[in-house]
């Protein structure tokens, strides 16, 4: 199979390459008036990516107390992780504002627009953290604060610094930051961890691949043009379509695995319903991509597969809330 090779990105972390600056340029220009001060600052946080972080938080936490948790451990606990993803979200745009500008899908950043200083940026990400872990850690307990606090650094360092530059396999093990939200809401409950949550935590794991390469085939060049390795730059696309598959039926699995250790026949049921309907948009996406290597003219639509992946994830979880609720 023959792979596409990817340009090294050659700007460092800390200092942007003249290239990045004049596609920041371009960008601000293309982007027309600035958001307020405020509106950047929120904008680093990534809100969007965070209301997914959360729908995992709040059934993880249901499970674990058997019910409505005390309400202050709900409070702190998902403000605490709204700080945290801000947090890890703000610093993974500093450390990649380099590349950011010469993206299509992140040339609207802050950083990329020049809305937001990198000093401001780094700043407001270090204090969100610092805010976060406090908060969990004070009002629970250290086990979720100290696991807060690993979620944030995992992100920016593990994935954001080491992994992503450098091997396809980024978003599989780098992922492992968007699932520690399972185990701090257990842990903030708890004071503990167990088998339901490892279970959890898994399902986010295995379904993190999917759901990222799904958009990665979308924006494949925006990634092959920042030097960026991600699976769909690196590897052909049956390989890629194919490696989206096994990753979805892993997810389903594992989903299904909770259903004897923490769930009744409820959960077993819609979780069952849901994993049909993911593994079947996964085939679906490696027919045509089979397809498309014989005639151009057939549509992949990864897409497709990105948004249905979204509302999957959501309905397990909820799926875990609606079973306790229900027995």
């Amino acid at each position: 199979m023959t792979q596409t090779p990817v340009a090294p990105a050659h700007a460092g972390h800390g200092e942007e390459s003249a290239a990045p600056r004049a596609g920041r340029a371009a960008l601000v220009h293309r982007g027309g008036p600035g958001r307020s001060r405020l509106a950047a600052y929120v904008a680093l946080t990534k809100p969007r990516i965070i209301e997914l972080l959360l729908v995992t938080t709040l059934p993880t936490m249901i499970l674990a107390a058997g019910g409505l948790p005390t309400w202050w451990v709900v409070v702190a606990t998902m403000v605490g992780g709204t700080l945290a993803a801000g947090s890890a979200n703000a610093l993974n745009c500093y450390v990649d504002r380099d590349i950011d500008a010469l993206m299509r899908r992140t040339g609207h950043r802050p950083l990329a627009r020049a809305e937001v200083s990198p000093t401001g940026a780094l700043r407001f990400g270090l204090v969100l953290g610092v805010v976060a872990v406090l908060s969990v850690g004070l009002v629970t307990n250290w086990l979720a604060g100290g696991l807060t606090a690993t979620a944030i650094g995992f992100y920016v360092v593990v994935y954001t610094m080491l992994l992503k530059r450098r091997t396809s396999q980024n978003i599989v093990w780098g992922g492992a930051a968007g699932c520690m939200p399972v185990l701090i809401g257990w842990s903030a409950v708890t004071g503990s961890l167990a088998w339901a949550p490892v279970l959890l935590f898994g399902v986010v794991f295995f379904w993190t691949p999917p759901h990222f390469w799904a958009l990665a085939i979308r924006y494949r060049e925006d990634y092959a043009n920042a030097g960026v390795p991600m699976l769909p730059v690196v590897a052909g696309p049956v390989r890629v379509a194919r490696d989206i598959t096994g990753y979805a039926w892993l997810t389903v699995l594992t989903s299904l695995a909770l259903w004897p250790v923490a769930t009744s026949w409820v959960y077993g049921v819609l979780a069952l319903g849901a994993g049909i309907g993911l593994i079947a948009s996964a085939h679906r996406l490696l027919s045509r991509t089979r397809r498309q290597v014989d005639d151009p003219s057939v549509e992949v639509n990864p897409m497709q597969l990105f948004h249905l992946s979204n509302s999957y994830l959501a309905f397990v979880f909820v799926a875990v809330a609606v079973d306790v609720f229900v027995r």
